[in-house]
């Protein structure tokens, strides 16, 4: 009698991907078949130096960049079987996003900045768990203060809150800490970590910083384009 086994579909599987655009002098390979699996609820690194490509796999990962040729699974949905509309969609329903450059709203104060994910899936709670967030985030003195008005710190907590109150099931976070100095930005990767711990979404963070990227389970460097074990 033959058994079978329960097959567990990756987070994320990368397949043969490669990235090459044209420049002044020919064709620059910025990433060669690379080939990796993220499994649901893992913490990876991805770590290089300037230049090296990582910010570029991680833009293919989330379907921001195309590759030129290679598959991405999410969840084992190929995101590049689907046209730009769905990729979109599949952003909205599936990611959350941390950036070096916080990306929040200028016009909008940080509870609205929370909101946004939210009411983009038509949520009617989006007020209230918005606000929950932020208190979550040590923010509930903050809510109704506009980015400019925020310190570095305080609004990459508003983009982790804005991050984390989808509770999506893949995180994606790109030099979180690069633009706040050593103590904030260490309060910052610290609650990152917590958060994804309370909410179990598997993060893939790219990072220069190796003492950040030794918090993460698994290391990948990325070196003249191509991918390696750590």
């Amino acid at each position: 009698m033959s058994l079978s086994k329960d097959i567990v579909t990756p987070a994320i599987a990368v397949n043969h991907l490669s990235k090459r655009v044209s420049d002044a002098t020919g064709e620059l390979t910025i990433l060669h078949e690379i080939d990796f699996t993220v499994q649901a609820g893992e913490t990876l690194a991805i770590v290089g130096a300037s230049g090296s490509g990582k910010s570029t796999l991680l833009g293919i990962l989330a379907g921001l960049d195309v590759p030129t040729h290679g598959k991405v699974l999410l969840g084992g949905v190929d995101i590049f079987a689907l046209d730009e509309d769905g990729r979109a969609r599949y952003r909205k329903d599936h990611l959350g996003f941390v950036f070096q450059s916080f990306q929040l709203l200028a016009h909008l104060t940080a509870v609205e900045n929370v909101m946004l994910p939210l009411e983009l899936r038509g949520d009617h709670r989006a007020h209230e768990k918005a606000e929950q967030m932020l208190e979550h985030v040590g923010l509930s003195s903050r809510l109704r203060h506009y980015p400019k008005y925020l310190s570095g710190g305080e609004q990459q907590r508003v983009a982790l809150a804005r991050a984390f109150v989808t509770e999506p099931p893949l995180l994606f976070a790109d030099e979180p800490t690069g633009s706040l100095d050593a103590v904030t930005g260490e309060a910052v990767i610290q609650l990152m970590f917590a958060l994804n711990r309370e909410h179990g979404s598997t993060l893939v963070l790219v990072t220069h910083d190796l003492s950040i990227a030794a918090r993460c389970a698994r290391t990948l460097t990325i070196a003249a384009g191509h991918l390696q074990e750590s």
